[in-house]
C-alpha cells in the first residue's frame, strides 16, 4: 500500500511542479512522471541536507521541490 501512496503523492508533486514552473512543463503525464521521479530527488536532496519534514504535507513538499529540480533539469535537454 505505500508504494501506492507513494506514486500518487508524486502524481501531485509533479502536477504543482508543472504549475510552478510555467512554460518549463511538458504535459499533464510526462509532469507526473518526472513528479514521481522528482518525490526520490528531493528526499535525496533534503538527505543531504539534513532537513526531514514529517507527515504529508512534508513529503508533497519535498516531492514538489524535487520534481522542480527535475523539470528545470529536464528543461534544459528540451531547448
Amino acid at each position: 500500500m505505500g508504494i501506492i501512496i507513494s506514486i500518487i503523492i508524486g502524481c501531485v508533486c509533479g502536477f504543482l511542479a508543472g504549475k510552478i514552473m510555467k512554460g518549463g512543463g511538458f504535459g499533464f503525464l510526462i509532469n507526473l512522471l518526472l513528479g514521481i521521479i522528482g518525490g526520490a530527488v528531493g528526499s535525496w536532496l533534503f538527505g543531504l541536507l539534513g532537513i526531514d519534514w514529517g507527515g504529508l504535507i512534508g513529503e508533497i513538499g519535498t516531492g514538489t521541490i524535487g520534481a522542480i529540480v527535475v523539470l528545470w533539469i529536464a528543461s534544459l535537454f528540451k531547448k
